[in-house]
């Protein structure tokens, strides 16, 4: 006799199988994850493909269907490459309260007052939650339609009746099918919701956002199966202290992936900022010491940020090191530079290193403006306001070029910084000699090291 199939045993966390039950996924590594799930197998048969889809050569494939249709919003579009695709999947994940929905209801508000029709369905929200929503923030429009389900059969029904040309559905983890076991937001469950609504989309040719939960590592929730079945991923983030927010691409199969769009979140919704410059500055009349302004790149963008940094003489025997904004591992680094490489004392002082507006620099890029910052706190001197530098620090207190050089000394001649201190200073050492040189105060003289 044939042996019965066994039903496999799948981890509700990122979707791992196996033959048994384990305690542990081995994929994941998540304690008591796997959930027991029917696993039928079927017959498949050959099928002739209809007349319309007959494989054609390359070159009689027209491409005017899936030209870019623009949001309204230029950072979004920024982001997805030129707007939306038709029968492109979009998937954007973020933390709760982040601001995922309203964007989202601010995309279908720009297409539904372009006189695009657009289905809006909240599995998490009832509709008169989503309505006081967008009158908050300016979203109302009649050919918004609203759809608080959670039945992927009744979500589909409503695609049918109202044939929209944008739908957004709110989140695809709350969406649950009958043809598939388990509850919502399990891997099956994801799996079955989100295959159904991309078949929709590529025979409908309907761009479909989706929202997407995010575990408590900030990855995206459900099976990593998910992120290959959607052609767009987009995460939502930002410091919950400040109202800035970034939406990046972390796979684009119509334009690039390393593009950034900045928004802020306000009384009255979400609102773009086209040009951040200034958002990552002091305000400070006057030049302060221990402040040095450095070129990041954010995606494609390039961005002032100044970093400030604070040393105090102490007498405790493990002196702190406090950072905020930067890599505390990089800054442990740029201070044995400075020590042994140019003398500053800084084994008996706490230093503290953060940036403005809570930006956060993880790129080499900005070791350059993080020692000059120490430097000057060390020596009190205030560099020039005119002054920004950029460059990798090695452990031989050399300065080494960066990416995008080219692009970061125009963003900066652009915002008025006529001095750049880059890697042709040669060293650190030449690097805070031409910074101090530059000093508008009266002890801007060289120290001696």
């Amino acid at each position: 006799m044939a042996r019965p199939a066994t039903p496999g045993f799948a981890c509700r966390e990122c979707g791992w199988t196996s033959l048994k039950w384990v305690g542990r996924c081995g994929e994941c590594q998540t304690w008591d994850s796997l959930v027991e799930q029917g696993a039928p197998t079927r017959a498949v048969a050959a099928v002739a493909p209809p007349a319309s889809r007959t494989a054609r050569p390359i070159t009689e494939v027209g491409a005017e269907s899936s030209a870019y249709r623009p949001t309204g919003i230029s950072e979004f579009d920024r982001v997805l490459g030129g707007g939306l695709v038709p029968g492109a999947a979009i998937l954007l994940s973020g933390e709760p309260g982040v601001g995922k929905s309203t964007l989202l209801l601010e995309v279908a508000s720009r297409a539904a007052q372009n006189g695009e029709r657009v289905l809006y369905v909240s599995a998490e929200e009832s509709a008169s939650q989503v309505r006081l929503r967008a009158e908050r923030t300016g979203a109302l429009s009649d050919e918004l339609y609203l759809a608080a389900e959670t039945d992927l059969a009744t979500i589909l029904g409503h695609v049918d009746a109202v044939k929209p040309r944008l739908l957004v559905v709110d989140s695809v983890q709350t969406v649950s099918s009958a043809l598939s076991d388990g509850a919502a937001g399990q891997p099956a469950q994801v799996r079955e919701v989100a295959g159904t609504l991309i078949r929709i989309a590529k025979d409908r040719n309907l761009p479909v956002l989706l929202v997407g939960h995010v575990t408590k590592d900030g990855s995206i929730a459900g099976p990593r199966l998910l992120e290959h079945l959607v052609d767009v991923v987009c995460t939502f983030d930002g410091d919950r202290q400040t109202a800035l927010r970034f939406v990046r691409t972390l796979k684009n199969r119509f334009g690039p992936t390393d593009e950034v769009g900045c928004f802020e979140m306000t009384g009255d919704g979400i609102a773009e900022v086209p040009d951040p410059s200034a958002l990552f500055l002091s305000r400070s009349g006057t030049p302060v010491s221990g402040t040095c302004v450095t070129i990041a790149l954010e995606g494609r963008r390039a961005l002032p940020v100044e970093v400030q940094a604070l040393v105090v003489g102490t007498t405790a025997p493990q002196p702190r090191r406090i950072v905020n904004g930067v890599d505390s591992s990089r800054v442990a680094m740029i201070l044995a530079v400075l020590e042994r490489r140019c003398g500053l004392r800084l084994s008996t002082s706490d230093v503290y290193v953060s940036t403005v507006g809570g930006m956060r620099l993880t790129e080499p890029a900005t070791d350059l403006a993080i020692a000059l910052a120490i430097a000057s706190a060390v020596k009190d001197v205030a560099l020039p306001q005119t002054l920004a530098a950029v460059g990798e620090i090695s452990l031989a207190g050399e300065i080494r070029p960066v990416a995008a050089a080219r692009q970061r000394l125009g963003e900066a001649k652009r915002l008025g910084y006529t001095q750049v201190i880059d890697g042709d200073a040669g060293s650190v050492h030449s690097a805070i000699g031409i910074a101090f040189a530059a000093a508008p105060s009266e002890r801007a003289s060289v120290p001696a090291f």
